[in-house]
């Protein structure tokens, strides 16, 4: 079954790297489903959206005569898609960890002027 541009097929994440997941089709080859073509909203970490072992729907972007494919999810259904999990939090779940962050920012921000100040407390009359 040779593999055509625009199809849409089934296959198994086969492993996941910081830029996208490796997708084993049907056909025995190994497809790459970039970090951008995961979902339709930001992706930070792609493990919060797939794991090893997922069988998944893809489309297939692109297949090159070196034999790589480029392949997307979020193509084949934009709104929701099996086996995908969503990474959408609630406001006050976001905004905790907004206000965790900035307070983790804010006090490394002041440690590093103070040393520059000389210190915590040193006064010069």
């Amino acid at each position: 079954m040779p593999l055509e541009v625009g199809s849409i097929i089934e296959g198994v994440v086969t492993g996941i790297t910081h830029f996208g997941a490796f997708v084993t089709l049907p056909t025995g080859q190994t497809g790459l489903v970039h970090i951008s073509e995961v979902a339709d909203t930001y992706v930070k970490d792609i493990k919060e959206f797939l794991k090893e072992n997922d069988r998944i729907r893809v489309k297939i972007l692109s297949v090159d005569p070196k034999g790589k494919i480029g392949l997307s999810i979020r193509q084949v259904d934009p709104r929701s898609g099996p086996n995908r999990r969503t990474s959408r939090k609630s406001f006050e779940d976001k905004l905790t960890r907004f206000m965790k962050d900035s307070e983790e920012r804010l006090t490394t921000f002041k440690r590093s002027t103070d040393a520059k100040r000389g210190g915590r407390g040193s006064r010069r009359d």
